[in-house]
């Protein structure tokens, strides 16, 4: 079955929500399912037997999968009819509507840690302008990994104040800096060209 999918991707070109990808077992989708759905997702006339010959599948096994999927609600067959002609399709609305669903549970329970992390350090409730601040954070694109990183590094300088914080996040922005690693090698950086400039001191032509 991979063989005859990795034969299709070389005749043209799959497209798939990468969300699909990442959390389908979160969805308690199953593998043959999963490439039945990429594979309705490009193609979503419900033709049983084109799909189990594109597929390399037997044909009640891609009728059970189908099935299934309907079950799970993840997808629901259709009726379309033109020129007196009825066809039956896959409508997928219900899958897309799960994987944002997923989504936006996701970014509240990621955004609910980034406040409780806050207030645990804080030793105490965050004020209505504190969460706004955070919040602004998350919209401009600062991931969680370097809010906390911000915030270890205020702490560390006696500071827990989140213009401070707000100060250092934008200085890593304009640094280019996006995560701890990049932190890192920044200080390294920052090292070794300190230790230069002690080695290239002009001692000879030093003032007494």
């Amino acid at each position: 079955m991979t063989s005859k999918i990795i034969d299709i991707l070389k005749d043209g070109s799959i497209t798939f929500p990468k969300s699909l990808l990442t959390n389908y077992k979160k969805l308690k989708i199953t593998d043959k399912e999963l490439i039945i759905l990429i594979y309705l997702i490009n193609n979503n006339e419900f033709d049983p037997e084109r799909i189990s010959k594109d597929l390399d599948m037997k044909n009640v096994d891609v009728l059970t999968t189908i099935s299934n999927l309907t079950k799970k609600d993840m997808i629901s067959l259709n009726n379309i009819t033109n020129n007196h002609i009825t066809e039956e399709y896959v409508c997928l609305d219900n899958l897309y509507s799960k994987l944002a669903l997923l989504f936006i549970e996701t970014k509240e329970e990621k955004t609910s840690n980034v406040f409780d992390y806050f207030e645990k350090e804080f030793g105490r409730t965050l004020s209505p302008m504190e969460y706004q601040i955070i919040g602004a954070w998350l919209e401009d694109g600062f991931n969680e990994e370097l809010i906390h990183l911000a915030l270890k590094e205020a702490i560390y300088n006696g500071v827990r104040n989140l213009r401070y914080i707000d100060k250092i996040l934008y200085e890593w922005k304009k640094k280019g800096i996006k995560s701890k690693a990049d932190i890192e090698k920044a200080r390294t950086s920052i090292k070794k060209r300190k230790k230069e400039e002690v080695f290239d001191y002009d001692w000879l032509n030093e003032e007494n």
